[in-house]
């Protein structure tokens, strides 16, 4: 059987590949150490979760319209109103099965042949993919490490051409755990105005900040970059909720309403319980995020201490989402039992099979000199990882 050519340009998501090797290797009975996941370990909310078995209760367990109940859009204009003073109406508003799934929508919506899109590396892996499934060009815009990972303008500037469609911009970022400050997003906007593009702006990770960093919307910058905005984010790594399968999407009503069709003929609706569930997350759940954020803020510093006291390592501290990204330059070259260690994915390789720790390799997010390990475990899985890929590293010659 001969598959479709698009089918070639890309490759299955690294981070739930390795995921689910570590989940196999476990079933197994060894003892995985698991880094890879990027999924907080909270359970999701009790309000949540009584919201769903009310909706099951009350028999809500039908199809709704494609593009989401008229309750749960509404409690996105209303965050969206309340949080950061942006007005939309509901038709402005898409509700997809995750965040992932809204930006695919989006990408098939907005790009074709011959477009560009402009992503920011480091970068999370299914934007290129994305792209290129829909025969857009991605065009990477580097960053750097000693930068804190920040967008000169300058640099954005010099990658424009008359096909350049679009720009990602995700703050906080994974893999990094960058964020944008608001010069930086004015300077986008005023770019993105200038050459007529849209500005995607991946928000999933926007509650979970720390050291006191507040959340900035480039949407909020002003009328004509808001008008040229879609903001996408979820309930899943906020509340707990990842494999609930909600996101959303906001932003100009044609394009809306484009994404939305396209949804009507794939996924029909998302799950209409989980629908109900995120309503109450929307609405009840911030207290519940700031307690994660806490215990994830004791976590995060743990994590990237101990990686800066392993030799090889260097780490950088994240100022938003749930990963660190240690520097592993300094390991490349050494001598592994099955040979060089030549990159990241020989490194994540070799830590896997080696010493059972499951990381993810940078190549997949744009980078040759790091691998991405989420913190989002419990402080003991950090502490006897943090000890096991010390002794991993130690037995490199």
């Amino acid at each position: 059987m001969k598959l479709a050519s698009r089918v070639g340009r890309i490759a299955p998501s690294p981070t739930l590949a390795m995921a689910a090797t570590a989940k196999a290797m476990a079933a197994q009975g060894i003892d995985v150490i698991d880094f890879s996941t990027g999924e907080p370990d909270f359970d999701t909310p009790a309000p949540v979760k009584a919201a769903a078995e009310a909706a099951i209760r009350a028999g809500f367990t039908k199809y709704t319209p494609s593009s989401g109940i008229e309750e749960l859009r509404g409690a996105v204009v209303d965050k969206l109103q309340s949080e950061l003073g942006l007005r939309y109406e509901k038709s402005q508003v898409l509700i997809s099965c995750g965040a992932k799934h809204s930006l695919y929508n989006l990408a098939e919506a907005l790009l074709e042949a011959g477009d560009e899109i402009v992503i920011p590396t480091p970068y999370w892996v299914s934007y290129s993919d994305q792209a290129l499934l829909n025969d857009a060009a991605a065009v990477l815009l580097p960053t750097l490490e000693q930068d804190g990972y920040a967008i000169h303008a300058a640099e954005l500037e010099r990658l424009m051409t008359p096909r350049t469609k679009a720009i990602i911009v995700n703050s906080p970022c994974n893999p990094t755990g960058a964020t944008y400050d608001r010069k930086t997003l004015e300077a986008i906007a005023d770019i993105a105005i200038r050459h007529d593009l849209l500005v995607i702006s991946d928000e999933i990770y926007e509650k979970i900040l720390y050291d006191g960093a507040k959340h900035v919307s480039i949407a909020t910058l002003g009328p004509e970059i808001a008008a040229r905005t879609v903001i996408v984010n979820g309930v899943s790594k906020a509340y707990a909720m990842t494999g609930w399968r909600i996101g959303y999407a906001a932003g100009p009503k044609d394009l809306i309403a484009a994404m939305g069709n396209i949804q009507s003929q794939s996924t029909s609706n998302p799950c209409s319980i989980s629908q109900k569930a995120a309503v109450a997350a929307l609405r009840y759940g911030e207290s519940f995020t700031t307690e994660m954020v806490a215990e994830f803020d004791r976590r995060r510093r743990a994590i990237v201490e101990g990686l800066n006291k392993i030799q090889g390592l260097s780490c950088r501290m994240p100022s938003g989402a749930f990963y660190a990204f240690p520097n592993i330059s300094n390991v490349l070259g050494k001598q592994g039992p099955k040979g060089t260690i030549k990159t990241p994915t020989d490194l994540a390789g070799y830590l896997l099979k080696e010493a059972h720790i499951a990381v993810v390799p940078g190549e997949p997010f744009g980078s040759q000199a790091h691998v991405r390990l989420s913190y989002a475990t419990s402080m003991d899985t950090i502490v006897r990882g943090l000890e096991r890929l010390d002794k991993a590293l130690a037995r490199l010659t």
